[in-house]
């Protein structure tokens, strides 16, 4: 005799309910990782008190934040530390290296795309640096994509990402700052200035924008221009580094009077169209000591930002010039 068969029955709506509730949440979960890292902490704050799903999940960002400024993308997590108010981290998105901006602009030819350009420079009278720029202290080399040896090679030590124990800490002060999580020795490499390459053009339309922001006493941009003379003497190479939206730890390297703790070097690679800006300890740097360079000599605004370094040779404004 036939029996017949005993499939599963349809399920009713009230059924399925529940598996629609789960379908929408882990959808809501996924675009909720998303999106809410790119958030500033009061903007994330806000948005956790709406459900407890995103609650959750705002309360694994800000400790995933927080305990790794890089989010992974360095050997070593770069932890923030803030005894001085409620701000458990700073907003910004992190990248290892150099990365090409965006902007309103037209390019003219390879080297405007990658935000570099040369400049005349018609000797110390007629130079466009004039002194005011940033003094690369010297220039290397490195193996890069044009040599056949590998990323094991010892003449690599700046491609590596950092790889030392570094810590942002909160002054009452400075804002945030980089220390040292462990003893560094001199001439050991710290970190490269990694951040958005911008032409001159767009360099000089967002520090019109920054300059408004931090008039308002609570904003501190990251936009630094780099000048190499090239070796006919004749021209100088700009390059336009903003880390302010876009950028790794050293973003967060405050300046000092008196030169800091750190060497800075242009470094080329083999077979790259631009040098990178990297920083070396030029001393042995102490665990939880603050780590710091010279952000330049030129103070062309009289009424510029306080300078909070604390050194002998404080000049009371930070170094400032014409972008």
């Amino acid at each position: 005799m036939h029996k017949p068969s005993m499939g599963k029955r349809p399920k009713t709506e009230d059924q399925e309910e529940p598996d629609r509730r789960k379908t929408h949440e882990r959808a809501l979960f996924q675009c909720a990782r998303l999106i809410l890292p790119l958030l500033h902490p009061p903007e994330l704050a806000a948005t956790s008190s709406t459900c407890k799903t995103l609650h959750r999940i705002a309360k694994s960002v800000t400790a995933g934040r927080t305990s790794d400024a890089s989010g992974g993308l360095e050997k070593l997590p770069i932890p923030f530390a803030n005894a001085v108010d409620e701000q458990p981290y700073a907003s910004f998105a992190y990248a290892p290296t150099q990365t090409l901006g965006s902007g309103p602009r037209r390019t003219q030819s390879v080297f405007d795309a990658l935000g570099c350009e040369c400049e005349r420079c018609d000797g110390d009278a007629g130079c466009p640096c004039g002194g005011d720029y940033l003094d690369s202290g010297e220039l290397a080399r490195e193996c890069g994509p044009s040599c056949r040896c590998g990323v094991e090679c010892g003449n690599r030590v700046t491609q590596g990402g950092v790889s030392v124990r570094l810590r942002v800490v909160k002054d009452e002060r400075k804002g945030w700052g980089l220390r040292a999580g462990q003893l560094i020795r001199r001439g050991q490499f710290v970190c490269e200035y990694a951040g958005e390459l911008l032409t001159t053009k767009e360099a000089r339309r967002r520090q019109q924008i920054y300059d408004q922001l931090t008039s308002g006493g609570r904003f501190c941009s990251a936009l630094l221009i780099v000048r190499e003379h090239l070796p006919s003497g004749k021209a100088c190479m700009r390059i336009n580094i903003d880390a302010t939206r876009i950028g790794n730890v050293a973003r967060f390297i405050n300046h000092s009077c008196d030169g800091g703790n750190l060497s800075t070097v242009l470094m080329r690679s083999s077979g790259a169209l631009l040098p990178r800006l990297c920083f070396f300890a030029s001393r042995d740097i102490q665990e939880d000591e603050e780590i710091t360079f010279s952000y330049g000599e030129i103070r062309l605004k009289s009424k510029g930002l306080q300078c909070f370094c604390g050194s002998s040779s404080c000049f009371g404004v930070l170094p400032s010039e014409s972008t």
